[in-house]
């Protein structure tokens, strides 16, 4: 049984000009009872605005973009309201107000001084990074974990009243460490809390990979606990899809909810959802798509889980395409191949001859492959039309004679013309991560890991229309914490997202993309000023439209007190599903954050929260109960020690 914490009703609202909104996932100390919302959005043009820090005072004389006339700058705009959950009082109609007004600036206690090392800190980019983790070969002396023991969950218990927050950032561990199973990632480290009166920003790219996941369930399935340095937290909490975010209206392509409960957990704080839902586009509605595979043969990808799975991933694919969308397929080992020129789908029978005519061995060079691929897609490209490069591999490869860095801006300059790059992780042993995630990162694109051929199933069949056609690009989310109700904030995962808040208006940053249909997820801990105000914060999305580079479009959402729930019980199924899988992954990768949380504890709040014939939750509490076994929680504890 899960615990459930409460807390008094708010106190009067305090009157002050709104912010933007999104779903966040966030945790802090009192909340008033409420109806998850959600939100329309107070529009504003994108269109060349200099870069510099997002505020409030930045909208002041910006255009309000809408189909209705603008309203005053006090005047409220409904919002659209969500249906509520499974056993929830029906939401009670809520406004937003366009924000127009720098926040007050109300006092905050003071933090307790971090070490210097550990001491919040930006890179000359502007990214800010977190402190590395303890290798799992360091803590398995004291995880007194026994491997293939299953034990009944206990009742669930609160943790200890938590301290203040203490920042926890240094430099990350070297890109590609390799792991205890020979696969390579990075370590991005941990967000650490920072306090809102001396940094109410946080700004990150969105990122729908499920990668890190998929991953992380092969391991499990196969009886060791994955990396810590693989496990990102928002591809556990965005592998799951959540029914109750509303699909957009109007001319914006994503719609976005939010939501925030008391931690069940840690007394005196709260999570915070931001929710973002893209607009779904039919498949007889869409523009053609133009598809070049580019297929990893070297002798690394020989096995059936690594070649033999892709090309049957690639025959799913094809049998799901229009009649007259293209398909191309190019090869890269120890040489180079153009192995089908742009075929028409209509062309079935030749497009599955030349899949099953692929066969594995050499070496590799990727950056020859790179440029047959991309010269291949020119020869098909039209504005207008989805251009992908799918790239399908191991990542075990020599970059060849174009060094890392080139490529990845060669890929990046594709992007920004319009020819996406999406990648398709195989195999484990020697899977390079961290190779796979920033090609699709650079090339606007997704990256998915397949490990069996239900994966391949839900990538390429149910979720295809999200693969392949994107609603907007370069999306980016700047959350305003008012640090008068807000006494400290922490973004739990994104590490890797993170975005110096002065850049948040500089379209030239890449960030990340949303698919159609997609619904896309953040979560805040948050710990509540003593006096706090319900609107809690202001969400802000920056994009620009798919294609080549176009002008950006930003709107903003106001956190309503409605929204704030009293209790966890009272919260919506998904908010609760969402913040047990990003604590699974906080558990999994060794985080200070929940070093003191029992793992059976865990499983009981989410057997409690998981939502009737949701198959991926019926999964996540088994891959909860193998995690348990294999010692995950004594791993946190071992964290916790040092």
């Amino acid at each position: 049984m899960s615990h459930d914490s409460t807390t008094p009703h708010a106190r009067a609202a305090h009157t002050r000009s709104p912010r933007l909104g999104l779903l966040l996932l966030v945790s802090a100390a009192l909340v008033p009872l409420a109806a998850c919302m959600s939100h329309e959005p107070a529009a504003v043009d994108g269109r060349s605005e200099p870069a510099g820090a997002a505020s409030s005072a930045d909208l002041d004389d910006a255009t309000i973009v809408s189909s209705t006339p603008a309203p005053a700058a006090d005047a409220p705009i409904a919002t659209e309201q969500t249906e509520a959950d499974e056993g929830e009082r029906a939401a009670e109609p809520v406004t937003t107000v366009a924000s127009g007004s720098a926040p007050a600036s109300g006092p905050a206690p003071a933090a307790r001084p971090a070490p210097a090392k550990q001491a919040k800190r930006k890179s000359a980019e502007g990214i800010t990074r977190s402190a590395p983790r303890p290798e799992r070969a360091d803590l398995a002396a004291s995880s007194g974990a026994v491997a293939g023991r299953s034990t009944p969950a206990p009742e669930a218990r609160p943790m200890a009243p938590p301290q203040e927050p203490v920042a926890q950032s240094a430099v990350p561990q070297p890109d590609d460490a390799p792991s205890m199973d020979g696969n390579t990632h990075t370590d991005h480290g941990v967000n650490p809390f920072t306090m809102a009166s001396e940094d109410a920003l946080s700004t990150f790219s969105i990122d729908v990979d499920t990668a890190s996941y998929s991953l992380a369930r092969r391991s499990l399935e196969s009886g060791r606990l994955p990396s810590q340095a693989g496990v990102r937290v928002e591809e556990f909490v965005n592998y799951l899809d959540y029914g109750t975010y509303t699909a957009p209206t109007g001319d914006v392509p994503f719609a976005v909810h939010m939501e925030a409960m008391p931690d069940p957990f840690r007394a005196g704080r709260h999570i915070l959802r931001v929710g973002v839902q893209g607009a779904e586009v039919d498949k007889d509605q869409r523009a053609p798509v133009h598809l070049t595979f580019l297929v990893d043969v070297s002798g690394s990808m020989s096995s059936a889980d690594k070649l033999g799975l892709a090309k049957k991933s690639l025959h799913k694919m094809v049998d799901q395409l229009r009649e007259d969308d293209t398909v191309a397929i190019a090869t890269y080992a120890g040489r180079t191949a153009r192995v089908l020129p742009p075929t028409r789908a209509s062309h079935g029978r030749q497009i599955h001859r030349a899949i099953d005519n692929l066969s594995a061995g050499g070496s590799t060079a990727m950056s020859s492959g790179i440029d047959i691929a991309y010269d291949m897609a020119a020869q098909t490209f039209l504005e207008g039309h989805e251009n992908r490069v799918v790239v399908l591999s191991d990542g075990d490869a020599n970059v060849g004679r174009t060094s890392w860095d080139e490529m990845l801006s060669q890929i990046k300059g594709h992007a920004d013309r319009g020819i996406t790059l999406s990648t398709i992780g195989l195999g484990t042993g020697n899977y390079r991560d961290t190779l796979m995630e920033q090609l699709a990162n650079n090339g606007d694109g997704n990256n998915f890991y397949i490990d069996s051929e239900a994966q391949s199933d839900r990538v390429f069949v149910e979720q295809l229309p999200g693969t392949l056609v994107t609603i907007a690009r370069d999306v980016k989310i700047q959350v305003e914490f008012h640090p008068e109700s807000v006494k400290a904030y922490r973004l739990i995962g994104y590490e890797n997202r993170d975005i110096a808040d002065h850049q948040f208006r500089n379209d030239r940053v890449d960030a990340g993309e949303i698919g159609s249909g997609h619904n896309v997820t953040a979560l805040y801990e948050v710990i509540l000023a003593d006096d706090y105000a319900p609107e809690l914060a202001t969400v802000r999305m920056r994009w620009e439209a798919p294609g080549a580079d176009k002008a950006a479009s930003e709107r903003a959402y106001v956190f309503p007190e409605q929204a704030l729930r009293e209790s966890t019980r009272q919260a919506s199924r998904d908010t609760r599903v969402a913040f047990a899988a990003a604590t699974f992954a906080e558990i999994l990768r060794g985080s200070p954050h929940v070093s003191e949380l029992d793992m059976a504890a865990l499983q009981a709040f989410m057997q409690s929260s998981a939502r009737p014939g949701e198959e991926d939750d019926r999964e996540l509490l088994d891959l909860m109960a193998r995690a348990d076994a294999l010692g995950a929680g004594a791993r946190s504890a071992a964290v916790s020690a040092r």
